[in-house]
């Protein structure tokens, strides 16, 4: 051979860093808010919430959590998913679910 070495395009097929989320827990925190989101292999991403400031309104930081769920589902899994907030069961504390819009609506179509 001429010292070139040819490789073989792999066949495997790209895969996410993480599986689809299934939960999300978000803390209010002294230095800013930070979450943790659950996967449905029960893997955990953990970190800031970015663009939040720390005095932000619960509301506000639920919102921004949510819509970061939702862009890594839709951007890594092509799912589109709805997030679910349980009522604070601990100050500074909140627990989201994450489903499938398809299964978070349980409305008949002709209804």
């Amino acid at each position: 051979m001429d010292g070139h070495v040819v490789r073989r395009k792999s066949d495997k097929k790209w895969r996410p860093p993480f599986e689809r989320p299934k939960g999300i827990v978000l803390l209010a925190t002294p230095e800013g808010w930070r979450h943790s989101i659950l996967d449905v292999k029960g893997a955990m991403i953990c970190g800031r919430l970015p663009g939040v400031p720390a005095d932000a309104d619960p509301r506000e930081a639920k919102t921004a959590a949510a819509a970061m769920v939702v862009g890594l589902a839709r951007e890594f899994h092509e799912a589109d998913v709805e997030v679910t907030w349980d009522p604070p069961t601990e100050p500074r504390s909140w627990t989201g679910h994450v489903t499938l819009a398809a299964e978070a609506d349980t409305t008949p179509p002709d209804a």
